[in-house]
């Protein structure tokens, strides 16, 4: 392709792309799971937008195109929450979902409160999985969504983001 791929701060300009990547990228996990009512895939444009506002929102770019995502916040007990980390599927298997997901730690942890990180999956997520444990997150509960999917929620302390960072 000849252009290398960056991150940073999503801008309103990106929603609409950022919301059909994201049903692109989660058509495979509803598949899996044979659910086509998943979040990601029902989400609407309107709360995307105040989630822009909200949160921090990272974008992953080839050229113009917006090829990856991630999402985090901070909740008032120190919990960087990340979700909706997904790559376009030409590109994945590349490192750019274990890129996205460093930013993403990077940019939770420059809030001076953030003690841990916390995410979700779900259960037949192998791929999925396999890529937070390789980042130092393990298993610390369940839940079943709203959707009727099993989900695996993951953490990890704050101070390993930089130790996943250097061995990346």
């Amino acid at each position: 392709m000849g252009m290398s791929v960056t991150i940073s701060a999503a801008a309103a300009e990106d929603t609409e792309q950022i919301l059909k990547l994201q049903y692109l990228a989660f058509q495979r996990e509803a598949e899996l799971y044979g659910n086509y009512r998943i979040q990601p895939l029902t989400q609407t444009l309107d709360s995307l937008k105040a989630e822009l506002e909200s949160d921090t929102v990272l974008v992953a770019r080839l050229g113009d195109e917006v090829v990856g995502t991630v999402r985090g916040s901070v909740d008032e007990d120190g919990t960087g929450k990340i979700a909706k980390l997904c790559v376009h599927p030409r590109l994945q298997g590349h490192g750019l979902g274990a890129r996205l997901l460093r930013a993403v730690e990077e940019a939770l942890a420059g809030h001076a409160e953030t003690t841990r990180f916390r995410l979700h999956t779900g259960h037949k997520s192998e791929s999925n999985l396999r890529l937070y444990r390789k980042a130092g997150y393990v298993q610390v509960g369940g839940r079943t969504a709203s959707d009727g999917v099993r989900l695996v929620i993951l953490e990890k302390e704050a101070t390993d983001a930089a130790d996943f960072a250097v061995s990346a």
